[in-house]
């Protein structure tokens, strides 16, 4: 870490870190990220036999995807910016949700999201390529930023106003609705466009289950997972929005949800928020896919 901090003040470059990622390699993961690393991988064991093998190609397409990226763009707003974030109350917000999707620089995107959503802004997914072991710890430094309560999807939980799930590392995340109330379900399943959790699986369903009462968010990340749940979103009556080129670390999966048309809005990552906001504050009825 002392490493990296001099690195990236005197040499800037894309980092990939290759972590064991116990409890204690976790918050070390994060703090690199905070210092400007670009993605992170779990570290093998080595005495189990084709673990090495099972690692190289994740590490071959983390070390492309770090190669590709531009660099960081700040989120920081001016204390003038931050209040000019909308606080206006939220209404229409029942059996609302919203869902996120981001690879590769996405773990900055998502924190300058979750850090200006109120508290009573309605139930958020948020499906971010990560390892299995990682994800809790990711969560947990979101809940500390925010005014949302953020943690690690389980099986079964509730989605409800006020709650941001992220997925776990290795598992997919769906919306499943029974009656009147949603909930997560937390599935191993087959990896889908190479991913689990995948994007792709979690806009699928949430296109399915939540239709026009969904947002739809894809970040920045390398390959195309999301893009077509993202159009299957819109095409269900949600609003979906992508980040734009400039503010994207690695601009591929919002760039193919733009090329399908699957996105309603393409926006820098500074405004998301308040168009999020702008969305359920809205007193005309139309809700969130209106």
């Amino acid at each position: 870490i002392s490493f990296l901090d001099k690195l990236m003040a005197s040499h800037p470059m894309p980092v990939v870190v290759l972590s064991a990622l116990t409890p204690k390699g976790c918050e070390t993961s994060l703090r690199a990220l905070d210092l400007g690393a670009m993605d992170v991988i779990q570290k093998p064991s080595l005495n189990i036999s084709g673990n090495m093998g099972r690692m190289m190609a994740p590490l071959i397409e983390k070390i492309k995807g770090a190669a590709l990226a531009k660099g960081r763009i700040s989120t920081v707003r001016s204390p003038e910016e931050q209040k000019s974030v909308s606080q206006k109350p939220l209404l229409n917000t029942t059996e609302k949700v919203v869902a996120i999707g981001a690879s590769t620089g996405g773990t900055e995107a998502i924190r300058h999201i979750v850090r200006h959503l109120p508290a009573d802004f309605p139930g958020v997914l948020i499906a971010q390529h990560m390892p299995e072991n990682f994800t809790r710890s990711f969560a947990e430094s979101l809940n500390r930023i925010g005014r949302m309560e953020v943690r690690e999807a389980g099986h079964g939980d509730t989605v409800h106003t006020g709650l941001a799930l992220v997925a776990r590392g290795n598992f997919h995340l769906k919306l499943k609705r029974s009656g009147a109330r949603y909930f997560a379900a937390v599935e191993r399943g087959p990896a889908v466009c190479r991913q689990r959790p995948s994007v792709e699986v979690l806009f699928n369903s949430i296109a399915e289950t939540a239709g026009k009462n969904a947002v739809g968010v894809i970040l920045t990340g390398m390959g195309n997972d999301g893009a077509e749940g993202l159009l299957r979103m819109k095409q269900a009556g949600a609003w979906t929005i992508a980040q734009d080129e400039k503010s994207s670390i690695v601009y591929g999966m919002p760039c193919e949800a733009a090329k399908l048309g699957a996105a309603q809005k393409i926006m820098g990552l500074s405004q998301i928020p308040d168009e999020l906001i702008m969305r359920f504050s809205s007193s005309d009825g139309r809700g969130a896919g209106g």
